[in-house]
């Protein structure tokens, strides 16, 4: 799998550092949330950062980008907003880049943020390597990202057409660590779900531990996260009151708000 390393930031946002396998210099970093010495932080992981990737511009996933510029000013910050601060590669939905010899695909999801985008990245050498997707706060491990700037037309798109379709194994790493949050309000809307069940607990015992509960997978999601599920599961159908994808998606959405 594409190496990847997650730093936790403030109390649960993450920061990642993205490299094609453990020993390799060439890295990417995907959200920098606090102003911080990232030559500091180079010299201390024993990396060469060749790009920043932001997936949206909550200043929570991107206020270090100003700070990185003066630090690096010759390294591009990728980003699918102009209000991203400090972004000097814009992109759309399908764009890909060759970045620290790894292909990177960007996915546009909008809904949280009108231009938000999602970073899938693959190893270009060998096909057979477990891919990884960024989600920032489209997508959290059983759950999803409050509905800023969107609609849940919107969000039904950006995780059940877009990043559905994902291989089954896609490593997904999401923006902040809710996760029991989020497995807590899955159980409530489909308590009979086994899949749910033995995830919460997993992921009680991983925080209890002081573990991460990162990373989830394309595969987990599609069994666990009830705004993916809206289709699938009749317990979820009985909770919303409709067998509709965006109605149940806006209505999954107002019940967590007030969970």
């Amino acid at each position: 799998m594409v190496y990847v390393k997650s730093l936790l930031r403030r109390a649960d946002n993450f920061m990642y550092i993205v490299k094609k396998n453990a020993g390799a210099r060439k890295a990417l970093l995907v959200d920098l949330v606090n102003e911080e010495n990232y030559q500091d932080l180079a010299e201390k992981e024993n990396i060469d950062i060749t790009a920043v990737l932001t997936t949206h511009h909550h200043y929570d996933h991107c206020g270090g980008n100003e700070g990185f510029r003066r630090q690096f000013p010759n390294v591009p910050i990728f980003g699918g907003d102009d209000r991203v601060p400090a972004m000097n590669k814009p992109v759309k939905h399908g764009d890909e880049a060759e970045l620290a010899d790894l292909k990177v695909r960007c996915l546009s999801t909008p809904c949280h943020t009108s231009g938000h985008i999602c970073y899938y990245v693959t190893d270009p050498s060998n096909e057979s390597e477990i891919p990884v997707v960024f989600t920032g706060d489209t997508l959290f491990i059983a759950g999803c990202g409050r509905f800023f700037e969107g609609t849940a037309k919107q969000m039904d798109v950006a995780l059940n057409r877009v990043l559905k379709t994902l291989p089954d194994d896609t490593a997904v790493y999401p923006g902040h660590e809710y996760t029991l949050a989020n497995l807590k309000f899955a159980s409530y809307v489909e308590p009979r779900n086994p899949d749910v069940a033995a995830k919460l607990k997993w992921a009680t015992e991983q925080r209890e531990n002081g573990a991460f509960t990162v990373p989830s997978t394309i595969f987990d999601e599609k069994a666990t996260n009830p705004f993916m599920r809206v289709i699938e599961s009749e317990a979820i159908q009985k909770k919303v009151e409709t067998n509709d994808p965006i109605v149940g998606m806006e209505k999954l959405r107002e019940m967590k708000n007030n969970f």
